[in-house]
């Protein structure tokens, strides 16, 4: 496996392809959630894409990190079905956390992986919402100073 960190002019044509390809897959396929996925925010200069890589250069999991001003953002979390249950989604939050560094995080969870993201300090600050037929939970992990 690869991890590629890149910004959206920095990602190959065929990566980027593949990387969008794989979120409407699962996110508006597989979880029948259609909603506006290329919404602007992959273009912005200080979003990273973090995206694996097997061994024949297939985008295996992805997600995404946004600079929200005062704090980061993750989102676009998402690994492909036949790649999943290998700790795949773990190895893209470690390289997520790097890039975030001290600053507050944020990310809105599914509500049945709230376990996962707790694992890397974050805890959840609202109630449950219904986001496109999905049921998510707003988290953050605090800056550390």
């Amino acid at each position: 496996m690869k991890v590629l960190v890149a910004g959206f002019d920095e990602l190959p044509p065929r990566t980027a392809y593949d990387v969008w390809r794989l979120r409407q897959q699962v996110f508006v396929v597989e979880q029948d959630c259609p909603y506006p996925d290329l919404d602007g925010r992959d273009l912005e200069d200080a979003t990273r894409h973090v995206v694996l890589l097997d061994d024949e250069q297939t985008v295996v999991g992805t997600l995404r990190v946004l600079d929200d001003g005062g704090w980061a953002r993750i989102g676009r979390v998402v690994v492909a079905p036949s790649a999943r249950g290998r700790g795949l989604a773990a190895v893209m939050m470690v390289e997520a956390m790097v890039l975030c560094g001290d600053r507050e995080v944020r990310l809105d969870a599914q509500t049945g992986l709230t376990a996962f993201y707790e694992g890397y300090g974050f805890v959840v600050t609202g109630p449950e919402f219904d986001e496109d037929g999905v049921m998510h939970v707003p988290m953050a992990r605090p800056a550390t100073l």
